[in-house]
């Protein structure tokens, strides 16, 4: 693993144990999915690179947008589909077929013992294998910039 992956995976880790909080990103505090990329963001950059509006649990839901994935092409690199993932990239969840992706982690392993730090509600931020029934809900990996 390169030395710049290895620093983002050490920075999502050390995220781990922050409760469950919407809209928040203060590491020990509390952070939803959007909130560690965004903490993780800070700590490699300094500042985000944009505000972020409020945003409700179902937002997008009922208009069907992409809002998530279109944010992420502007500010990330997307990865080619058919490249292998490697630790680092930010993975983008889609939660159910037919459902807007609005699920974000960054995998922290790659290959047989797949893992990958997220916000989850009712778990806080926490490390889970990239299982199938998790894998099969990848609709996009990014890069940070």
């Amino acid at each position: 693993m390169s030395a710049a992956r290895a620093e983002i995976v050490a920075c999502a880790r050390i995220w781990i144990g922050t409760p469950y909080r919407h809209q928040a990103s203060v590491r020990g505090a509390g952070a939803d999915c959007l909130g560690l990329i965004r903490g993780v963001w800070r700590a490699l950059y300094g500042q985000e690179p944009e505000a972020i509006p409020p945003y409700t649990f179902d937002w997008s839901e009922a208009d069907g947008q992409e809002r998530l994935w279109r944010a992420a092409a502007r500010l990330m690199r997307s990865c080619p589909a058919g490249a292998p993932p490697e630790p680092g990239q930010v993975l983008l969840f889609r939660m159910r077929d037919g459902a807007v992706a609005k699920h974000l982690g960054i995998l922290t392993e790659a290959g047989d013992r797949a893992a990958f730090v997220h916000a989850y509600t009712g778990h806080g931020v926490i490390e889970s294998p990239l299982s199938a029934p998790w894998a099969r809900r990848v609709a996009a990996r990014f890069e940070f910039p």
